[in-house]
């Protein structure tokens, strides 16, 4: 996000503090106040190319099937044939892109029914740090349609019909074109990775657009990955995954063109929430004609995606997922190109190229706890006012404090400081507000916002005697 106008207005919070405020961080050179909208962003967010998505597209679903268990030889068919083509897509979009094959030797497990290996597919454009922003959807399908009459008998049996369950026997050979599930998140993932190598931006992060393998058989590609990232202490700022961003028909014969929804795991100020309401925000600026559709849930009732595996160790992710799906187009040979939209494929990339530009720009997110976890805030010398304490962002030249009322889950008031790593708010109760803090890079881009999340009480059972 960057400054606006908005943050001169007078806000309700005291500041406690003799840090001189950096006016650049709001006004430009001349002392002019920035606009909303960076340019640089806005060129990027222009450069998605809906034709290119439809292009990309239509070429994954003409493999046929991209299980992951599928032929690795042919040329035309299978997952072999995918993942060789989307390694080559990323090697001719530019020299500035770093292209490999992320391959794990499975053991038979779950339903990956034979030993295999897995690979998935990444591009990294390097930035100026290391901390990284992932862009990403798995290019694997799957055909788990049921047999003829299974639908009756399940009905008859007390279960739904027309669900997208997984049958105990699938055959890996199968027509499976996963044109939306998930072409339409791969395709997404490809588009970005070339409008960014593009864009002539040097971001502070480094940009890593993956499509995962395995996603079908439980998320398996992307964990692999997650395991790597964690083991070797990597610092991910934030995942964006998407899957089934591609059509506006719904299997209710609704059509929503205009909404996306993002889902984040709780609790209420977790940084996948963070992330999520993030990128509302940047969205409400660069493309305004789309709304986001924020949803309180990891993801949809009993189902899931590759970003769960991104926040099992805690790196900040969201789900994608279009406003209204058609299950029954998804795990069949039925998900084909004509289901496709893609004037709200081209919307949606729009929406996670403004917020991951924005993301990779800003300053790192404040930490708010200690080494130890416990958050840095306390009631002050006084006892009744808020202290907060943070500490300092690589390459921040300010700081915003949000504020909240306790109840309210987001946030209501907000007050840029200087250059500094605590304040003070006189009189005002730790009890009765939640607080944030973001920071704020040279050019007014501003990172996620780290809450000071309250702990929750540890209890222990009461002894009785006998």
């Amino acid at each position: 996000m960057r400054l606006t106008r908005r943050l001169l207005l007078p806000v309700l919070l005291s500041v406690a503090t003799t840090a001189t405020f950096p006016f650049t961080a709001v006004l430009g050179a001349q002392g002019t106040i920035r606009p909303d909208v960076d340019p640089r962003i806005a060129q990027l967010v222009a450069a998605v190319s809906q034709a290119r998505l439809q292009a990309t597209a239509t070429t994954l679903a003409g493999f046929g099937t991209r299980a992951t268990l599928s032929d690795t030889v042919s040329t035309t068919r299978g997952i072999g044939a995918a993942r060789r083509w989307i390694h080559g897509e990323f090697t001719r979009m530019s020299p500035k892109l770093q292209v490999s094959y992320d391959r794990h030797a499975l053991a038979q497990q779950g339903r990956i029914t034979r030993d295999v290996e897995l690979v998935n597919v990444v591009a990294v454009l390097p930035g100026k740090s290391a901390r990284r922003v992932y862009i990403t959807g798995h290019y694997d399908t799957v055909n788990s349609r049921r047999p003829a009459g299974a639908d009756a008998t399940a009905t008859a049996a007390g279960a739904a019909p027309s669900q997208p369950l997984v049958r105990p026997t699938i055959n890996n050979d199968a027509d499976a074109p996963g044109a939306n599930d998930d072409g339409s998140g791969t395709a997404l993932t490809m588009e970005l990775a070339r409008v960014f190598a593009e864009s002539g931006i040097t971001f502070d992060a480094t940009l890593v657009f993956v499509t995962w393998a395995g996603e079908e058989q439980g998320l398996i590609g992307s964990m692999a990955h997650a395991m790597a990232l964690n083991a070797a202490k990597t610092v991910v700022e934030a995942n964006f995954n998407n899957d089934i961003v591609g059509s506006s028909l719904g299997g209710n014969g609704i059509i929503d063109g205009e909404s996306v929804k993002i889902y984040s795991l709780g609790p209420e100020d977790s940084m996948h929430r963070s992330l999520a309401r993030y990128i509302q925000r940047v969205a409400g600026t660069y493309v305004p004609s789309h709304t986001i559709r924020l949803m309180a849930r990891e993801d949809r009732f009993g189902r899931g995606s590759d970003h769960s595996s991104f926040a099992a160790f805690d790196f900040p992710a969201v789900a994608f997922r279009e406003a209204n799906e058609n299950y029954t187009r998804q795990h069949s040979p039925d998900d084909k190109i004509e289901g496709m939209d893609f004037r709200y494929l081209a919307q949606n990339a729009r929406v996670n190229a403004a917020a991951a530009a924005s993301v990779a720009l800003a300053p790192p997110a404040p930490r708010v706890t200690t080494a130890g976890g416990t958050a840095t805030i306390g009631r002050g010398p006084s006892g009744y006012d808020a202290s907060l304490q943070w500490a300092a962002s690589p390459g921040a030249v300010a700081y915003r404090i949000y504020s909240r009322d306790a109840w309210t889950n987001d946030w209501q008031k907000s007050q840029v400081v200087g250059n500094v790593t605590q304040l003070l708010l006189p009189n005002v109760s730790i009890d009765d507000y939640v607080f944030g803090v973001a920071a704020i890079g040279p050019d007014g881009h501003e990172s996620l916002i780290s809450a000071y999340v309250s702990p929750v009480r540890k209890m222990t059972d009461v002894l009785l005697r006998k």
